[in-house]
């Protein structure tokens, strides 16, 4: 078992310091797909890899009914949840370079 997969299995059972020793294994891996999924977005968007990067870890580790299997589960999870934080941003019309109300 790899360090990935090990760390993904003590976040599955909420130790408070899986996720924070998560985030420095996976991230390169995680800005490589990010980039990948901006490069096909319209051309006027803002929205940088590393602010996808981070949406969708939030999203990733904050998930409670997801038994991680291994590190391939997990980059395959990370790129549809990217999807879908891009498919969401662009049906709701929303700028990608804006703040949401009430935050600044």
């Amino acid at each position: 078992m790899n360090d990935v997969t090990r760390i993904l299995l003590a976040v599955e059972q909420e130790d408070p310091k899986a996720a924070g020793e998560l985030l420095p294994l996976v991230y390169g891996e995680l800005r490589r797909l990010a980039a990948h999924r901006l490069r096909s977005e319209r051309p006027d968007h803002t929205l940088q890899p590393a602010a996808l990067v981070h949406e969708a870890y939030i999203r990733l580790v904050d998930q409670r009914r997801v038994r991680w299997q291994n590190r391939a589960h997990f980059y395959g999870a990370a790129a549809q949840v990217m999807r879908r934080i891009l498919v969401d941003r662009a049906a709701r019309g929303k700028p990608t370079n804006v703040a949401p109300a009430g935050n600044g």
